[in-house]
């Protein structure tokens, strides 16, 4: 009976947090301030820590983060002797890509379908939204029986390490006895699910020069180098034929062990158009859980619109690398160097920058935490056991927490489930799961004290 309380004041909260959500979309958090303005940033930053101040938390703070951003932190107190909990999430989104390409637009959130559709809806500010709605039906059901620490980053969509930064120059402030990650998502609507592992990441700026200046391509063409071509071939050698990433001396990485993702589904969660064949090798669960994965993310060269008939002189690309758990990100990161500078043909020059990185991570699903999260996850999706998956995107974070605070029981959970598209046009927040995920922490809050009593 208990556990109903707590669900039927999870349900009626419901309302609240769609208005929450459709506040926090609007506005344009993306950390990128060339193409987005800090205010909106720093605005969405006032609005968590207000909403935090209105559910007594204390210390509350807007940490000035050394890239530049802003992270907000508070702290509320739990019964003597209770332990601590870190509840993490980011305001900051991806930018909206093409809005014209949006069927509502994108920092509106709009219903349709029975979906929410909104920039950062699923990833992740409707994070944000599901810790304050579980906080709050604790307390009205008897209040919350744990101290809570509360950390919104405002980087994390760009990888820029600056709460990793400040978590280490600060050690003492996000100390816990668990922590949960609200960044991450179900297998797929309806099955609850823990992410268990993390790719990291790393990514890089990739320049190519050839000529002093472009030159007419049938006055020079077939003898002046292409630096858009010797790009082209550069960046074809991180792939075999198959599709499969190769980096010269990086491992090919393993088979994932546990659920696996089948090709059907993965083609439709995906949007992979008739006849076009996946690419990689083994199951689909390694191929994007547990194996490496080099993506071209966006080339500098003349638009097709306007282009003359010119040799390029120069071309550049960004270019990332999602590594493996286990596999170290910085000795990725140089092998990847090392290929790019040994693959450049003609004796291109090459300039090589990073731009971000992050570690991976595996977390440790035989703690007591998860056992607590096992039975929460029970009871919020009923006839439905925890499942244990992999993730392929990162959270450079977990492991700076891990290393910070090896005692504590780090667990990833969240809204970003295939259909939520994150990152894409139309991404979108499933309302039931914003639900279910908000009485599955308050449910594993609850259970984890007591475990701990």
């Amino acid at each position: 009976m208990h556990h109903e309380q707590l669900a039927d004041t999870v349900a009626a909260l419901q309302p609240r947090a769609l208005t929450e959500l459709a506040e926090l979309v609007r506005f344009r958090s993306v950390a990128d301030f060339q193409q987005f303005p800090k205010s909106e940033s720093e605005a969405a930053a006032e609005w968590v820590a207000d909403a935090l101040r209105a559910e007594g938390f204390v210390d509350v703070a807007l940490l000035d983060t050394p890239d530049g951003t802003q992270s907000v932190y508070g702290y509320l107190p739990g019964p003597e002797g209770a332990p601590t909990v870190l509840l993490y999430a980011h305001y900051d989104v991806q930018p909206p890509l093409d809005e014209e390409a949006w069927t509502t637009p994108p920092f509106e959130l709009t219903e349709r379908d029975g979906r929410y559709y909104g920039r950062g809806s699923a990833d992740c500010k409707g994070g944000i939204v599901m810790h304050l709605t579980a906080l709050r039906a604790l307390k009205a059901t008897g209040g919350v029986p744990v101290g809570v620490k509360f950390i919104a980053e405002g980087s994390e969509e760009m990888g820029f390490g600056g709460l990793e930064q400040y978590a280490e120059a600060h050690p003492e402030l996000l100390a816990a006895d668990a922590i949960v990650i609200g960044d991450a998502g179900n297998f797929r609507v309806g099955l609850p699910t823990v992410t268990a592992t993390l790719r990291g990441m790393t990514m890089m700026s990739v320049q190519v020069d050839t000529l002093a200046g472009n030159l007419h391509s049938g006055q020079f063409g077939g003898a002046a180098p292409d630096a858009l071509g010797a790009l082209i071939r550069t960046l074809d050698s991180l792939r075999a034929e198959d599709g499969s990433t190769t980096v010269d001396g990086l491992d090919a990485g393993a088979e994932w062990d546990g659920i696996e993702y089948d090709e059907d589904a993965f083609r439709k969660d995906a949007k992979v158009l008739d006849g076009v064949e996946l690419i990689g090798s083994g199951g689909i669960s390694g191929r994007i859980w547990s194996k490496p994965a080099v993506t071209v993310l966006g080339i500098d060269c003349p638009p097709v619109v306007g282009a003359t008939p010119s040799v390029q002189a120069s071309a550049r690309a960004l270019v990332s690398l999602r590594v493996p758990p286990g596999v170290d990100a910085e000795s990725a990161r140089q092998l990847l160097v090392a290929h790019l500078e040994a693959h450049t043909p003609w004796g291109a020059r090459v300039q090589i920058e990073k731009v971000g990185q992050g570690q991976p991570f595996r977390a440790d699903l035989s703690s007591p935490a998860y056992a607590a999260m096992a039975e929460a996850m029970r009871v919020a999706y009923p006839g439905e056991e925890m499942q244990a998956a992999g993730q392929g995107g990162s959270i450079p974070l977990c492991n700076t927490l891990a290393t910070l605070y090896p005692k504590a029981e780090i667990l990833l959970i969240g809204l970003s489930e295939p259909e939520a598209q994150i990152h894409a046009v139309d991404e979108s927040v499933s309302p039931e799961e914003l639900e279910k995920l908000s009485l599955t922490e308050a449910l594993f809050l609850r259970g984890y004290a007591a475990s701990q009593g």
